[in-house]
């Protein structure tokens, strides 16, 4: 099964097929648990038929808008494609593919509708990932009342960005939380990595971010380490980090945190999952999650 999947009733298959065929996608017949059944697998779902029906099947199934797939419905006419699900993060895209059917999009997310891209666009654009997805809320109403700048910043450097401003790392899929002893050199961070990629099977490339505490920003071996590396590293406060669920004990409380590497590798992470609990590797302490 491809990643764009078709869904409709076999009399509007004639129909399904001219879209399918245009999305090099799946067509799949309607019946009550299609949905269940490709909601999780499918990145794009077509659904030719009324909203009603769509809304009623996704609705036990919608999780986050992040992880969720782009939902696009299809007047069986084909009038119009209405992103239902995921505006942002694929739908209003798909819609206007459908475009060049005839079928009219519908979009209704505030920054399209005023004609400005959203920061979750922009992400896109530039081939990037939102590290604090919180934020976009945010930025985004700012976005439609005026123009909100882009700061591409080439380092070495370090940022302070407040609640209100959207960081973008380049794209990847998992995060690595780093916990480290005073005076770590540089080989021990890198050592521990490899490590710890290898274990998992995980490319460099594949990683989004590294995060760690706050309080490890002046720990030059930790910064050259990860500077040496395809991504960037994030510093988190104590908030937030002692706001993630503690999976795993940890002595990280003699300086007010409930751990270092597993919560700051959820923190970022797209999926909340641990893909490594908490590794110690000499020196250094890794956890990874997606």
């Amino acid at each position: 099964m491809t990643k764009t999947v078709v869904i409709a009733f076999p009399r509007s298959f004639p129909q399904a097929r001219r879209i399918a065929e245009h999305l090099d996608a799946t067509l799949l017949p309607y019946d009550a648990d299609v949905f269940a059944r490709t909601y999780k697998s499918a990145q794009r779902i077509v659904a030719l038929m009324a909203t009603g029906i769509v809304v009623r099947s996704i609705a036990p199934l919608l999780e986050d808008k992040w992880v969720d797939p782009a939902v696009v419905v299809v007047s069986p006419d084909l009038s119009y494609a209405i992103p239902l699900v995921g505006g942002h993060h694929g739908a209003n895209e798909l819609a206007q593919e459908l475009a060049a059917l005839g079928i009219r999009p519908v979009i209704t997310t505030a920054t399209e509708a005023m004609g400005r891209e959203s920061v979750e666009v922009i992400a896109e654009r530039l081939g990037c990932d939102i590290a604090n997805r919180d934020s976009t809320r945010q930025v985004n109403a700012a976005i439609i009342d005026s123009e909100v700048p882009v700061h591409a910043i080439r380092g070495p450097a370090i940022v302070i960005a407040g609640p209100k401003v959207s960081v973008l790392f380049n794209k990847g899929v998992y995060t690595v939380g780093i916990g480290c002893r005073k005076g770590i050199k540089k080989e021990e961070v890198l050592d521990a990595v490899c490590q710890a990629l290898g274990a998992c099977r995980i490319s460099p490339h594949e990683v989004f971010v590294y995060a760690t505490t706050v309080k490890k920003y002046r720990e030059t071996g930790l910064l050259e380490a990860i500077a040496s590396l395809p991504a960037g590293l994030i510093f988190l406060e104590d908030e937030i980090i002692n706001a993630q669920l503690l999976r795993s004990p940890s002595r990280a409380g003699r300086i007010g945190l409930l751990g270092v590497a597993e919560p700051s590798a959820l923190a970022l992470s797209k999926h909340k999952e641990l893909v490594m609990e908490k590794t110690v590797f000499g020196r250094v302490t890794i956890a990874i999650a997606r």
